[in-house]
């Protein structure tokens, strides 16, 4: 059943109210969800990055600061 969503017309915030209705569908059944290979592939090599001392984490708001910096 395909649906449609009047896109050009909605808000940003009506979009991102709209994707995180889709997710919290598609989440609450965790057991008929399978997460791609390419997702464990990247946790994988990031834990390598991090255990080898060529990564590190950040709190949010540092992440979002180095972030805008990028793109500005």
């Amino acid at each position: 059943m395909p649906a449609t969503l009047p896109l050009k017309r909605m808000s940003k915030a009506d979009k991102l109210r709209a994707m995180e209705s889709l997710w919290a569908d598609l989440s609450a059944d965790e057991k008929g969800f399978v997460s791609p290979r390419w997702h464990d592939e990247v946790l994988e090599a990031t834990e390598r990055l991090v255990k080898s001392g060529k990564a590190k984490f950040l709190d949010w708001e540092s992440a979002k600061k180095m972030i805008r910096r990028k793109v500005s």
